[in-house]
């Protein structure tokens, strides 16, 4: 069965990784993304058809479709656009908010509501990308966690939705994972090293971690897997690493 997949928000670290993974696969790519530039390392470089426009509005996201559509059916989908907004609740503006909820929560239920209509003869896979503190509270996350956790309950109603279509809609939960949109967390040496530790694998992740498990979940061959929440996150959100390691068992 020959893949088509839109991949929205591509032009990121993680986006990246994916496009490269899945022409190498042999799947046709659209990319998408609101950055023109940064959208010619695919045509120029790897194959990849592009489409430049913004995941926020209804009418862009319908044009990103029509296009992949244009390739054959649409097999799989993956929102990537995406932000980050480390404060406290009570310093965060209507603003910063509102910002948030649109870059990861509208963009992800843009996507889910033109799939499902584009889909919904042939099936497919979607994939939207969550966030580790979307279940486990870290401090200074209430509006990514508050978007986060919004995109993963979105998933697993449209998975109930959409499972008689034979729909697949899965989430990935990354840890804090080295691209262009961290480069400001991981910049700080002594930042980084504490954000290390608190990963149990004791490393941050790399695009590839992430894009991986994303490939994994649009691959025709994973036709029984929907409805999941998959951490893609050195363990940080299932297991407790203490401030000098893990304890080890003794030989």
């Amino acid at each position: 069965m020959k893949e088509v997949v839109l991949v929205v928000g591509a032009a990121g670290g993680i986006g990246q990784a994916l496009v490269r993974l899945l022409l190498g696969r042999g799947a046709q790519v659209v990319a998408t993304s609101r950055a023109a530039a940064r959208l010619e390392v695919f045509e120029h470089t790897n194959g990849a058809q592009t489409c430049v426009g913004d995941a926020r509005s209804a009418d862009d996201m319908k044009r990103f479709f029509t296009v992949a559509s244009g390739l054959g059916p649409v097999t799989g989908a993956v929102n990537l656009a995406g932000s980050i907004l480390l404060k406290p609740a009570h310093l965060t503006s209507d603003e910063e908010f509102g910002e948030t909820l649109d870059t990861n929560l509208m963009t992800a239920f843009n996507l889910v509501r033109e799939a499902a209509r584009v889909m919904r003869s042939s099936g497919g896979s979607i994939v939207l990308v969550s966030s580790v503190a979307a279940r486990f509270g870290l401090a200074n996350h209430e509006a990514i966690a508050a978007a986060k956790g919004a995109v993963a309950s979105l998933a697993l109603s449209a998975a109930a939705t959409y499972a008689p279509q034979g729909i697949r809609i899965n989430t990935v939960a990354p840890g804090l994972v080295q691209t262009p949109l961290t480069a400001r967390l991981t910049a700080n040496e002594s930042q980084a090293k504490a954000s290390t530790a608190m990963h149990p694998l004791r490393r941050l992740g790399d695009p590839g971690d992430v894009a991986s498990a994303i490939a994994w979940l649009l691959n025709p061959a994973q036709q029984w897997v929907t409805g999941q929440h998959v951490g893609i996150d050195g363990g940080l959100g299932s297991l407790k690493a203490s401030g000098g390691g893990l304890v080890q068992l003794q030989e």
